[in-house]
């Protein structure tokens, strides 16, 4: 269940550029972004396992910023336990290690397909971390296939399968409500939205990689981004920073002329006053 990859137009590739530039400008998003870059709370790469990364990234799901810690302490027992174990644990066991974070009986119906989908993959000969595997095959697969999982836990497993630095950007709910008016983006209806998204931004950061890196040396950015790879990880959390600080409750200083103003935050049309 792979959606075709429709053309990203320059004007769409120009509107991330800009976006991108403007909120990386920004110091409350520049201090959250120098925190979770290099180490993220929410995927950390204290964990080895790309199948206990998968599982991280399904359980983070309907957890707040408010619970990372609960979320990690979660995730640290099920690693000191090993994916093995937890696959042949009773599910009673799964509930009351998950019970802290919520809705234990989704946590181990994700924990079943997935160890399902693993076992199928492993008899198919595919190797989600494999270099020349194809991401867009490997989201959709697992979006389908995958109790409770959608396009967006699919990119999010297989980001932290594959690492920070693979190239998938993934889209959260909040980005294809908030961000993608700001960047006049028009998407499908339904889940396959957040698979559109993602394939415009990542084909932003393709198409401009060194102008997005020049960003990162500009505003002096203390993170730490291999040679060699699309900035793909940095766009991702600036945009979802400038998503969660700006517009989950519109800023003031944004303006409500997106994508048309250029500016996007403190012009001439907003109606912050000093």
């Amino acid at each position: 269940m792979t959606t075709e990859r429709a053309k990203t137009t320059a004007l769409e590739i120009r509107r991330v550029h800009r976006l991108v530039a403007a909120a990386a400008s920004l110091p409350d998003v520049q201090a959250a972004v120098e925190a979770n870059h290099d180490e993220n709370r929410w995927w950390p790469t204290s964990i080895s396992d790309p199948r206990m990364r998968m599982l991280a990234a399904g359980w983070s799901t309907r957890v707040s910023y408010r619970m990372v810690e609960t979320y990690a302490r979660v995730i640290a027992s099920a690693d000191a336990l090993g994916f093995d174990s937890l696959v042949t644990a009773e599910d009673a066991e799964v509930a009351a290690l998950a019970r802290p974070i919520g809705l234990p009986q989704s946590r181990v119906d994700y924990l079943r397909s997935l160890a399902e989908l693993l076992r199928n993959w492993d008899k198919e000969g595919v190797d989600p971390t494999a270099d020349l595997v194809d991401c867009d095959d490997l989201v959709g697969d697992f979006a389908e296939r995958v109790r409770g999982a959608s396009y967006k836990v699919a990119q999010c497993a297989l980001l932290t399968a594959r690492g920070y630095h693979c190239g998938i950007i993934p889209v959260d709910s909040g980005m294809v409500t908030r961000l993608a008016p700001a960047l006049g983006l028009v998407l499908p209806s339904g889940s396959i939205a957040h698979e559109r998204m993602r394939y415009v931004l990542e084909a932003a950061v393709r198409a401009r990689s060194a102008e997005f890196r020049a960003l990162i040396a500009e505003h002096g950015y203390r993170v730490t981004v291999p040679d060699g790879v699309e900035p793909t990880w940095w766009v991702h959390l600036v945009l979802i920073y400038f998503k969660r600080l700006y517009l989950n409750r519109p800023a003031p200083q944004v303006c409500s002329r997106r994508p048309v103003c250029t500016r996007v935050v403190d012009c001439p049309h907003c109606t912050r006053r000093a």
